[in-house]
C-alpha cells in the first residue's frame, strides 16, 4: 500500500513540476541563452566496464541539468554536422540549439551555446497550449526542418534557422486520416530516406501508437513512387518513439514500453527499406535492448549521423517531462555492424 501512495505522490510532483515548467515557459519568449551543466556518463550498464552491446558499441553520454526550469523536454533532435551542432524540438513547443563538446578521444564531454526559442506559428506567433504546441517528431534535409505535431495532429515545414527561430511554418497535407490519429499517441517520427534508396529520399512517419483494427501502428510515406500508408508490426507492448534511416537505407526505429513494476524499456528494431511500400505491414529485428540496468530514461529522440572518421553513430535523447524524477540524457553509440 506504502508502495502504491508513493507512486501516486511521485506522479502528483511530476504534474505540478510539469505545470510550472510550462508557466514559465509561456513567459519567457524570444531566443533565450542557458547555461547546462554535464556529467559524463562513461560506462552504459551500470557497474560493468563492457562498451558493446550487439552491432552498437557505446562512445559516451551526458547527464545534463540546468538552473532554468525551462530546460528539458526534449522529444526530437538531429545534428547539423559531424557530431556537434545540433537543433531539436521540444514537446512544449520550442526549438533548442547548441553544440556537443568533445574530449581528446572525440567522446561527448559538455554542452556549449544551448538556446530555446519558441516554435512559431502560420500567424508568426508562438505555438500556445500543450494541444498546438507537442512538437514529437523532426528531422532535416538541406535546408528543410520538418516537425510534426500530436493532439493537435499536423506536419509542418520550417526553414532552417538555428539563429534566429524566425521561420514559420508550411503546413503538409496529413498523411493518415485524422480520425485514425490517437490524441496523445500521433506522429512520432519524421525520417528522410536515402536518396538512393528505394524511397529515393522520400520522408516517412510513424505514429507512437495509433493503431489499426490488427492493432499494428499507422505509419506512411509522405511522397515519390511509394507514397501510402503502411503500418508496422507492434510487438512486446512496445510504442515507437523515433526513427532514423541508416545509410544503407534499412529503417531504425526507437521504442519504449513503460510499466510501473518494471519501470521504462528502451530498444531499437531495424526495418528493411525494401519493405516500405503501401498497404504493407512491416517488422523486423531487434538489435539492441535495454531497461533501468542501463543509463537510459525516457529516450525519444534518435538520430543517425556520419562521423568524421567515417563511422556510422546512433544517438540518443531522453524527455524528462519536467520531472523531478526523470533525467535528460544524451547517450552515443557506434554502429560496429
Amino acid at each position: 500500500m506504502k508502495s502504491v501512495a508513493l507512486r501516486c505522490w511521485r506522479v502528483w510532483l511530476t504534474l505540478i513540476f510539469a505545470m510550472t515548467a510550462s508557466l514559465a515557459l509561456a513567459e519567457e519568449p524570444g531566443v533565450l541563452s542557458l547555461q547546462v551543466k554535464s556529467r559524463t556518463i562513461s560506462n552504459f550498464q551500470l557497474g560493468s566496464t563492457e562498451s558493446r552491446f550487439g552491432p552498437l558499441e557505446f562512445v559516451g553520454g551526458l547527464d545534463m541539468s540546468s538552473t532554468s526550469a525551462r530546460f528539458g523536454s526534449m522529444s526530437a533532435f538531429h545534428f547539423l554536422d559531424a557530431g556537434q551542432r545540433f537543433l531539436g524540438v521540444t514537446d512544449t513547443g520550442s526549438w533548442f540549439a547548441g553544440r556537443i563538446l568533445r574530449d581528446a578521444e572525440g567522446r561527448p564531454a559538455s554542452v556549449a551555446d544551448y538556446r530555446l526559442a519558441p516554435i512559431l506559428g502560420e500567424d508568426g506567433l508562438p505555438v500556445d497550449g500543450k494541444r498546438d504546441s507537442d512538437a514529437e517528431g523532426m528531422n532535416i534535409s538541406g535546408r528543410t526542418v520538418t516537425v510534426s505535431f500530436e493532439r493537435n495532429h499536423r506536419i509542418a515545414e520550417y526553414r532552417l534557422d538555428p539563429e534566429n527561430f524566425a521561420s514559420l511554418p508550411r503546413i503538409l497535407p496529413l498523411p493518415i486520416p485524422r480520425e485514425e490519429l490517437r490524441t496523445n499517441r500521433g506522429i512520432e517520427t519524421i525520417a528522410y530516406a536515402p536518396a538512393d534508396g528505394p524511397l529515393r529520399g522520400a520522408r516517412v512517419a510513424a505514429t507512437e501508437m495509433s493503431l489499426n483494427k490488427a492493432g499494428d501502428i499507422f505509419a506512411a510515406v509522405l511522397e515519390g513512387p511509394r507514397k501510402g500508408i503502411f503500418h508496422v508490426k507492434r510487438r512486446d507492448g512496445f510504442d515507437i518513439s523515433d526513427g532514423d534511416f541508416l545509410p544503407g537505407g534499412d529503417l531504425l526505429l526507437l521504442e519504449r514500453k513503460y510499466s510501473f513494476i518494471t519501470g521504462i524499456s528502451i530498444r531499437l528494431r531495424l526495418i528493411p527499406g525494401d519493405m516500405i511500400k503501401p498497404d504493407a505491414t512491416v517488422d523486423g529485428r531487434i538489435i539492441f535492448n535495454a531497461d533501468l540496468s542501463y543509463q537510459i530514461d525516457n529516450l525519444e529522440g534518435l538520430d543517425v549521423w556520419q562521423a568524421a572518421d567515417g563511422s556510422t553513430r546512433i544517438s540518443m535523447v531522453s524527455d524528462d517531462n519536467f520531472s523531478v524524477v526523470q533525467r535528460n540524457l544524451y547517450l552515443e553509440f557506434r554502429l560496429a555492424e
